[in-house]
């Protein structure tokens, strides 16, 4: 196979601005990608910088089913009107047209106490208002707890509560899944017509009992062998975007697990979460780190690729658990400091977003993703480290370097695509499967012997050919 070097095609290249599949025909009131009101069509995912936000509401934590509970918290109380509402207001106070995308487990979907009534039916009114997106959310970790059958049944029935209480036809353009197996996505796009997820958590490892690292941090098409492997061709493609929740820090995603949240430990989920950095942090250095994070993507990030795109999900519970003046002071500052920084930046629903890139890609054969970072100099996201990520179709590869001494780059993480993968069997809440992740030559968490970050010259001679392939000033 022919492949394309990066010096030739860096961002969307004229094959990826092809019109894709059709748009899904039942999102609401517009069409997939359309700005409302704007009469101007399909919005083009080049020369555009997007931001994706969803709201969570849950019963409990870690709520991967109706009687799936990890940690069987009822937190009905800091679920409120209020609450909900003040957090839409503090997101829309300096961004009026942005639209969000509110995620429900399956519990939360169906509780007949007040507060929750009382929630679903204002996010219908902002489903009618501000068009945000209503969608399902089995509580980030089903893949690792659920039979992929009992996954795929649950998601239809949520999509079909969804449709009922929201009504004129509603679904929602994208489920949000957090790990979702290529069975789940595969169901979601042949049974469901829904084409994006968020079904990846990048990066994620020894976090919250288990992980997934592997996969590329921008969308792609996943396969049906593992839903953090990029589809090779047309025998092993799955038509459901795959999406990332967070966007990360990539010096501090490094790391494995999390010690703590002080600025002498370290987080390997920091970057733009306000758990991670807001409440962490507080306002003042956990919005340094946020915007820090969002530069990577909308500054070198979107010269590289053509676009940028950054993705968050905040909880609802927070502005009770952690205070409404912390919570919703945070996201009108991150909200409106962005839209200052970068005006241009489209605050839109997660399956808008998925679509708008699927009409743009019709498969993974255009896509080449590139970014760099220096550290914020903030807890362990080290202002002398320079790393560069490339990811494509065939493989993702991670170059490490202290720019202060001017050392040598060093490869420490090479992630091939093209060799088999497998996910893990059926688990069960009695016997989960905490490991769902894509390591193979080298991965940047660093945990075995053959992690060791190396000189690219000490690669085997096929690998420095694979990636000379795409990108010949590295391996020259």
């Amino acid at each position: 196979m022919k492949r394309r070097s990066f010096l030739k095609s860096s961002g969307l290249s004229a094959a990826g601005l092809v019109a894709g599949p059709g748009l899904l025909k039942n999102i609401g009131s517009f069409g997939a990608g359309d700005v409302p009101g704007s009469g101007s069509g399909p919005m083009s995912l080049r020369g555009n910088r997007f931001v994706t936000l969803c709201i969570m509401i849950r019963t409990t934590p870690w709520e991967v089913s109706r009687d799936v509970k990890l940690l069987p918290r009822d937190e009905y109380a800091w679920h409120t009107l209020d609450g909900v509402r003040s957090m839409r207001e503090a997101f829309a106070k300096n961004n009026p047209g942005g639209r969000l995308t509110w995620g429900f487990t399956l519990n939360a979907l169906e509780d007949k106490r007040k507060n929750y009534r009382e929630i679903r039916d204002y996010v219908v009114e902002c489903q009618d208002k501000y068009k945000d997106e209503v969608s399902y959310f089995p509580g980030y970790f089903p893949a690792m707890y659920l039979p992929r059958e009992r996954i795929n049944r649950e998601m239809s029935e949520a999509i079909q509560i969804i449709s009922d209480f929201v009504g004129n036809g509603y679904r929602p353009q994208a489920i949000m899944g957090g790990f979702l197996s290529a069975n789940n996505l595969q169901y979601l796009a042949e049974k469901e017509n829904i084409h994006a997820a968020h079904a990846v958590i990048w990066s994620q490892f020894n976090v919250d009992g288990g992980g997934a690292d592997g996969s590329p941090s921008y969308p792609f098409y996943p396969s049906t062998e593992h839903f953090c492997k990029p589809a090779q061709g047309d025998k092993d493609f799955i038509d459901c975007v795959n999406l990332d929740g967070w966007t990360m820090d990539f010096i501090c995603a490094r790391k494995s697990g999390s010690l703590d949240q002080k600025l002498t430990g370290y987080n390997s989920r920091r970057g733009v979460g306000p758990l991670e950095t807001y409440v962490g942090w507080g306002l003042d250095l956990g919005h340094r780190e946020v915007m820090h994070t969002q530069s990577i993507h909308f500054d070198k990030g979107f010269d590289f690729n053509g676009f940028g795109w950054v993705t968050n999900i905040w909880e609802a519970q927070l502005v009770y658990e952690m205070g409404k003046e912390l919570i919703c002071g945070a996201l009108e500052m991150w909200v409106s400091d962005t839209k200052k920084r970068w005006p241009d930046t489209q605050f839109i629903t997660f399956g808008e977003y998925g679509n708008i890139w699927r009409n743009s890609y019709k498969n993974n054969d255009a896509w080449n993703y590139r970014f760099e970072e220096r550290g914020s100099g903030l807890g362990d996201s080290y202002n002398n480290l320079e790393i560069k990520w490339y990811m494509n179709k065939e493989f993702r590869l991670a170059l490490l370097r202290d720019w202060h001494e001017n050392s040598p780059e060093l490869v420490i993480d090479f992630t091939r695509y093209d060799l088999p993968a497998k996910e893990p069997p059926d688990p069960s809440p009695e016997h989960p499967a905490k490991n769902w992740s894509l390591i193979n030559e080298i991965n940047q968490k660093n945990l075995r012997p053959r992690d060791k970050p190396r000189p690219i010259q000490e690669l085997g001679k096929n690998e420095r050919d694979l990636i000379a392939g795409y990108y010949p000033h590295i391996t020259m």
